[in-house]
């Protein structure tokens, strides 16, 4: 069997799995319940051969600890199944939430970003926010992708001084993006498996979002007046003045627009309704845009390229879920409370501090934070340790959002190291003093703003 035939089928493999998980959601039928578990565990064997490194072992890890547990626990074969399944939301977010970055690629919004960058953001301040922003913002819709997009305005002129600063910025706008956007596995994991919809949180992971920038600018203030970028010859004159592209603005507010008011309108999943929009909306403006070939090229390079790429990643979190499934039919959500009682502190504090250590901690030694999170959200009850559900995805999405740029296995710091020509781990310790204040921060924010 050639290589194209594999990737072909492999490709083929994944949208089934897919497909069947919507049939199930729309239909509920039984049958596919088994249908789509027997087709996640034929992913995993097929793909698994070609994981390299810690994700192979811990794959594996995750396979052989999920079918021990289910042994022990002398599961029935409808909760393998169901296990094997619990993260093919996150699959299936892989397959269409990507194409909502399509329209934001159009040559004439880049361009015009890139002249709002050069001649809006010239103090130092301002261009260490403005970064740090416009990742964010970029990447609530076009995920990792924002990072090379917003680096080539950011160093297509190189500022002395700045680079590592404004590295930082783009390592922690796309963890802000982690904290609210819609599209990413996060959310989908953390508000599925709570109960939650998207709207109930997101007022509360915007304020935090807030709170990252500022609390960004203070973790790197010292620094920033530190550095002497070089300033511009001649002032900029009123008259050239750019503006933010009104199109691309349009464009994303819509989109985020437009699924608010699906999910109070129609009786769906969150993952559905972004599918439907992530097919229309997109094809929609590059239509009424003129830019067919855009969205052609667009989609093509999602499932020829992007899609195989995140072969790694899809099995590992399908193996995650799996192991997840497995762990939530023990009684780990109940010796938890019993656990952590014993500590002089309320429970619902100590539970936090517990769970922001745990979830930092191993991605600090390169474990990606979907393991902690998808074991916590599956497993642990939020009232049985003094917690509302909101409460728990607010603690769960901020202490993911802090590790992510300290962690040496995540998406980011690689792809900033590659860009940068650094080691992975250069491109981390700058964020350590950060994720250390943006924990105190979570941990104040959730007891003064959102509350147990």
């Amino acid at each position: 069997m050639t290589p194209a035939v594999k990737t072909a089928i492999d490709r083929i493999l994944i949208f089934t799995i897919a497909a069947v998980y919507i049939a199930l959601q729309l239909t509920q039928l039984e049958p596919l319940v088994y249908l789509l578990g027997g087709l996640v565990f034929a992913a995993i064997f097929l793909l698994i051969p070609k994981l390299k490194g810690m994700t192979l072992w811990l794959t594996i890890f995750f396979i052989a600890a999920g079918v021990v547990l289910l042994l022990l626990q002398k599961a029935n074969a409808r909760i393998w199944f169901e296990s094997a399944g619990i993260n093919v939301t996150i699959v299936t977010l892989f397959l269409f939430a990507p194409l909502f970055g399509i329209p934001v690629r159009l040559p004439e919004y880049v361009e015009a970003l890139k002249r709002f960058y050069e001649v809006n953001l010239r103090s130092k301040t301002a261009l260490f926010l403005g970064t740090q922003l416009l990742t964010q913002i970029m990447g609530v819709f076009i995920n990792v992708g924002s990072i090379p997009v917003v680096y080539q305005m950011v160093f297509v002129k190189p500022q002395q001084g700045m680079q590592g600063l404004l590295a930082n910025a783009l390592n922690r706008g796309f963890a802000g993006a982690i904290l609210w956007s819609p599209y990413f596995a996060a959310m989908t994991l953390v508000t599925a498996a709570l109960g939650l919809s998207w709207s109930a949180v997101l007022p509360y992971m915007l304020g935090l979002a807030v709170l990252s920038l500022v609390i960004s600018l203070a973790a790197d203030y010292r620094e920033l007046l530190q550095v002497k970028p070089k300033e511009a010859k001649q002032p900029v004159e009123t008259k050239e003045r750019a503006v933010f592209p009104v199109g691309l603005g349009i464009y994303l507010v819509s989109a985020i627009v437009a699924i608010l008011a699906m999910e109070r309108m129609i009786e769906l999943p969150m993952v559905l309704l972004i599918c439907l929009a992530a097919l229309a909306f997109p094809l929609i403006w590059c239509f009424a845009k003129r830019e067919m070939t855009i969205y052609k090229e667009g989609f093509k390079n999602h499932v020829t390229v992007t899609l195989p790429a995140l072969q790694k990643e899809i099995t590992l979190f399908l193996a995650a879920g799996f192991f997840s499934g497995s762990i939530g039919i023990t009684n780990l959500g109940s010796m938890v409370p019993s656990l952590i009682e014993h500590v002089p502190l309320p429970i619902a504090f100590t539970f936090s501090i517990v769970t922001v250590a745990l979830i930092a901690g191993s991605s600090f030694i390169g474990l990606h934070p979907i393991v902690p999170v998808t074991i916590l959200a599956g497993s642990i009850v939020p009232m049985s340790v003094g917690i509302s559900p909101v409460y728990f995805a607010v603690l769960l999405l901020g202490s993911w959002a802090l590790s992510n740029p300290i962690s040496p296995a995540s998406a980011v710091n690689n792809l900033l190291a590659g860009l940068l020509k650094k080691s992975v781990f250069e491109v981390a310790k700058p964020n350590y003093k950060y994720a250390v204040f943006m924990a105190i921060g979570l941990l104040i924010y959730l007891m003064f703003v959102v509350r147990f």
